[in-house]
């Protein structure tokens, strides 16, 4: 494959990837989010732009990754789960701040965590570095369902 085809795939990856971060804006210029109890740990809004850009980007990459990797065997299991990640992580957001229901959210964060470690599990066999490039997601995912445990429970 030349270089520009290269290039092309690997933009995709990054526009799919981070266009899940567009879906539902969420923050402090929700008035239903700034009302919100936060819990003692709840980081910054101002920290959420600058990590999941990280987080989409190593997300594409990792994608980018296992689209170049030899192994044909278990690609399509390895992509239909970050296809499937992606749709969850896109669904959260609705669920969270536009139906505002906490407990739900809840739920498909649990859905999605579950769905990053098959991710990582399954694009593993595939790519080392692929698998790798989605650990810190899911590390944030971790910390985001505590989050939202937290704001479930502050505010039912």
């Amino acid at each position: 494959m030349d270089k520009l085809a290269t290039w092309v795939v690997f933009y995709l990856c990054t526009v799919v990837a981070t266009s899940a971060g567009f879906v539902f804006p969420l923050g402090d210029t929700d008035p239903w989010f700034a009302a919100l109890k936060d819990p003692w740990f709840a980081p910054p809004s101002w920290l959420f732009g600058p990590v999941w850009t990280i987080l989409y980007l190593l997300i594409a990459t990792s994608a980018y990754k296992l689209m170049y990797a030899s192994d044909p065997g278990q690609k399509p299991l390895a992509i239909s789960l970050w296809s499937l990640q992606l749709v969850l992580n896109v669904i959260w957001t609705p669920i969270f701040s536009g139906a505002q229901n906490l407990e739900v959210a809840f739920y498909y964060i649990i859905a999605l965590w579950f769905s990053i470690i098959a991710y990582i599990a399954a694009s593993s066999r595939v790519s080392a570095v692929a698998a790798a490039l989605v650990i810190p997601y899911s590390m944030w995912v971790t910390f985001a369902a505590i989050l939202n445990y937290n704001y479930w429970r502050l505010n039912s």
